[in-house]
């Protein structure tokens, strides 16, 4: 087999892991809740298959599940929150992620993304945590987030993955308004929480 063919044949393996672990992932929250022994299943899933485990959305809940379990224990809040995760991971199907790619004005191919002395927009609601979480990796990163996309901002990250409401629910003023600044010439770059997530790491 070619160097290509393995790598095509790599990326459907990897793909298909994802899906089991979206399938597995809503069996998990299928009774509204999570418990400890579901957090640390769903943990070690994710360290017997590794090669997904550096993967969106993978690797925002192996972090997550990581973090939560570092003590032993998965409190009442740590248990909410990773319901809310996972909702999150699971919310949508092949049909609406194709539809998000082709809808979302995002840039393409996808920008390098440089933090120190960035000026961010932040709309919609992440997987990656909260927004102010989300803000403070970006300052401690060394950017700026400022709430309405300017002429002067460098990025607007869109997040939320996989809930049927979605677009609807942020492809809004923020949006529209990077759109208008990119058709002037000093708009800002508008990328995915998946490629956010993923630069990162970079």
């Amino acid at each position: 087999m070619s160097k290509l063919g393995r790598s095509r044949t790599s990326i459907r393996i990897q793909d298909r892991l994802i899906d089991e672990l979206i399938g597995i992932s809503r069996g998990v929250i299928a009774d509204g809740e999570v418990d400890e022994r579901e957090a640390i299943f769903l943990g070690q899933w994710i360290e017997q298959h590794r090669e997904v485990a550096g993967k969106w959305p993978v690797n925002v809940l192996y972090a997550r599940l990581t973090e939560m379990l570092k003590d032993g224990i998965l409190s009442k809040t740590e248990q909410r929150e990773l319901l809310a995760t996972l909702r999150d991971i699971t919310g949508g199907d092949t049909a609406y992620d194709q539809q998000k790619s082709t809808t979302l004005p995002l840039d393409r191919p996808a920008p390098d993304i440089a933090f120190e002395g960035s000026v961010f927009c932040l709309t919609g609601r992440f997987v990656f945590g909260s927004l102010i979480e989300c803000e403070e990796t970006i300052a401690e990163l060394g950017g700026v987030v400022v709430q309405n996309p300017t002429a002067d901002t460098d990025y607007l990250v869109i997040g939320e993955l996989g809930s049927p409401d979605w677009i609807h629910a942020t492809f809004g003023r923020s949006i529209e308004r990077a759109v208008e600044l990119q058709q002037s010439g000093h708009g800002p770059k508008i990328v995915s929480e998946e490629h956010w997530v993923n630069q990162l790491a970079a």
